[in-house]
């Protein structure tokens, strides 16, 4: 178990870490999902590939090219928790799929982004935009420890140096959402390498995933390096320096970004079985009180990661 004085808690969090060092005027970037794949784009990040924006009501006629499209994901552009994504796995003559399996018209899909557009799913309510985008396929490597869904990783960065990750695996409680509110489940992941050491459902230890039945440790995350070396370039881009990063592996494409969080969760800590503050006191240390961020390149930013792995784990 975590014990106590490594933990890191919500207030502290927040004053010390998230106000300290997130600026207001870059929140807009992460919490558009829109405007974060257009930066990401322009600095050549992968992440899912954007087919079309709907912003109006009168603009749903964009959906007549659906009868071309067999997979694909509907999402609000400022949706929070994982709310009013609609995930189509498959066209059936005339219907679409859903990754729950049920069956979709047409203008069952425009009723969802009518939904959308009032702000139904949306930071505070506001009105917002809805978007469809590439459907990211799985790999295979997570099918035994996974239902359904694609699972996500999300990495924690901190001055822009990678400092913690977790893996987020669907179950059917979570409806195969990879959210861990909705009942997915935190798989820790050891940094060195991205190799699962076991994972947390529920605010609870566990050893094998609750539907598959498979053990959860010792599983490679593919592309670990690419993801650290992606991680480490986030800053010169947003600006933010304290956000979790999302990151899906797609069978044909690899690590793709799905999208930024400036105030990400904490149960990243019980996945890992550690607290955040050793990492984060460490890289405080390393850095100094001056804000050096923009002096230092990714492959710096990579040297003091490891630089502060060696210490956390001597």
């Amino acid at each position: 178990m975590i014990t106590a004085p490594g933990l890191l808690g919500m207030n502290r969090r927040n004053i010390d870490y998230i106000l300290s060092n997130n600026s207001r005027k870059f929140y807009p970037l992460v919490d558009n999902k829109l405007l974060t794949k257009q930066l990401l784009e322009q600095h050549g990040i992968p992440c899912p590939m954007l087919y079309f924006e709907i912003k109006h009501n009168f603009e749903l006629k964009l959906l007549r090219e659906l009868k071309h499209m067999k997979e694909f994901v509907v999402k609000p552009a400022r949706g929070s928790a994982g709310r009013g994504i609609l995930p189509i796995t498959e066209q059936i003559g005339k219907k679409w799929k859903t990754a729950k399996g049920e069956l979709l018209s047409k203008e069952d899909v425009e009723y969802h982004v009518s939904n959308i557009l009032a702000g139904l799913y949306s930071l505070g309510g506001a009105d917002d935009h809805a978007f469809l985008e590439y459907y990211v396929r799985s790999h295979p490597i997570f099918r035994p420890i996974s239902y359904q869904g694609v699972p996500d990783i999300r990495l924690i960065i901190y001055r822009g140096i990678p400092i913690i990750s977790m893996l987020r695996l669907p179950t059917k409680e979570s409806g195969g959402r990879a959210n861990l509110h909705q009942g997915a489940v935190g798989a820790g992941l050891d940094m060195r390498d991205g190799i699962t050491i076991g994972g947390v459902h529920r605010d609870r230890l566990i050893d094998n995933h609750p539907d598959t039945d498979t053990k959860i440790a010792g599983i490679r995350i593919p592309f670990w390096n690419d993801i650290l070396e992606i991680g480490a370039r986030l800053y010169d881009i947003f600006k933010l320096g304290y956000i979790g990063a999302d990151f899906v592996i797609d069978q044909l494409l690899g690590p793709l970004i799905l999208e930024l969080n400036a105030r990400p969760g904490l149960s990243i800590q019980l996945a890992n079985r550690e607290g955040l503050r050793p990492c984060l006191d460490i890289i405080d240390k390393m850095l100094g009180p001056k804000p050096v961020e923009n002096e230092l390149s990714p492959e710096k930013r990579l040297r003091i990661f490891r630089e502060m792995l060696a210490e956390v784990n001597s």
